[in-house]
């Protein structure tokens, strides 16, 4: 029986609470650490999700419910230290409390890049420059889409790869969601305001997830939304506080100049603060993204170099939720593994 062994889970977004309901479905007792006062992580803020406009708050309401009944839950906390001790590992938290676990299972998920490091595109300096996750804040509290003088806008600009791809603020990788993001919320702009004009602005389309094809072929035929293939160079606001978008249209091999009323910026994934700290709180490996390095890509994703230490959701990459929540229950079933390995070599 293995019902005495304890595992930590640090975050409580969707991979934390998948992997602790799986965890405590095969016995185990956990305690899921979350330091907000709420579970569920970014998902919180999303008013729908792609591809099927499924309601963001169905995520969190099978799995905010069920893991509450199941594991021990401490809101507003944090992991202060972390002690490795015969075979064990002391956990010292915030509210000063201190616990011994078997296993520690990482889900400190991700930060959304800051886009006041894109001085060029205006955000922070032009009120009419906002980011992907307020327009979705809109969407969701049903907050009508106008500019910052409270007008309709006839025209909205979406930048893709804000923090992503980009050398030049060191995020070379790919955060797999932006573009089916913008598609989305490209989509649902349209279906607000019929008589405005949408662009996205790309570099490359990467819409690898099933049915994320579709999603694009009907932004275009039943919402008219126009796709411009070119990395904007800059943005600048003129007298009417409408925004000046530069870029090359690398199709149509011109430069192009265009004035939206609203441009909205896809930012990208980065490790958040949470994750670094358990990296070098834990001495974990980092991959030239940042985020934290499994043992094997293929084999062993939910497995670090330090026994007894897991990793799940984005704590190691850019995930979808639906990734996100297969990942967590792989990590529950490479834990019950481990702990079966390891009483086996004791015996």
């Amino acid at each position: 029986m293995h019902t005495r062994k304890h595992i930590l889970v640090i975050g409580g977004g969707v991979a934390g609470m998948e992997s602790a309901i799986h965890l405590c479905d095969m016995g185990y007792e956990v305690t899921l650490i979350e330091k907000q006062d709420q579970l569920g992580g970014h998902v919180l803020k999303w008013d729908f999700l792609f591809p099927d406009h499924r309601p963001a708050y169905e995520i969190t309401n099978e799995l905010c419910p069920a893991v509450e009944e199941k594991a021990t839950i401490k809101l507003q906390t944090e992991v202060k230290n972390i002690v490795r001790q015969n075979g064990h590992f002391e956990v010292a938290l915030s509210d000063g409390e201190k616990l011994t676990a078997d296993a520690l299972l990482v889900a400190t998920g991700f930060d959304l890049f800051d886009a006041h490091k894109k001085e060029e595109y205006g955000y922070g300096i032009y009120d009419n420059v906002i980011t992907a996750a307020e327009l979705e804040e809109r969407f969701q509290n049903k907050i009508p889409i106008r500019t910052a003088a409270g007008k309709k806008p006839a025209r909205v600009g979406f930048v893709h790869c804000v923090g992503s791809r980009d050398e030049k603020v060191g995020n070379e990788y790919c955060s797999k969601v932006c573009c089916v993001t913008a598609v989305k919320q490209a989509m649902r702009v349209r279906e607000s305001l019929p008589g405005c004009e949408v662009f996205c602005f790309y570099m490359d389309l990467r819409m690898f997830g099933r049915y994320f094809e579709d999603l694009y072929r009907e932004a275009q035929e039943k919402w008219g939304v126009q796709f411009i293939r070119g990395r904007l160079s800059e943005a600048a606001e003129d007298i009417d506080q409408r925004i000046i978008v530069k870029l090359e249209d690398t199709l149509a091999g011109r430069p192009l100049r265009m004035a939206v009323d609203l441009l909205v910026l896809l930012t990208g994934f980065v490790p958040s603060e949470g994750t670094r700290r358990m990296a070098t709180m834990l001495n974990l490996p980092l991959g030239n993204d940042r985020f934290i390095k499994p043992s094997d890509e293929h084999l062993r994703r939910n497995l670090t170099p330090v026994p007894g230490v897991f990793v799940t959701g984005a704590s190691a990459g850019p995930r979808s939720i639906s990734e996100s929540i297969s990942d967590a229950r792989a990590a529950a079933l490479e834990i019950a593994a481990w702990f079966n390995n390891s009483s086996q070599h004791a015996i």
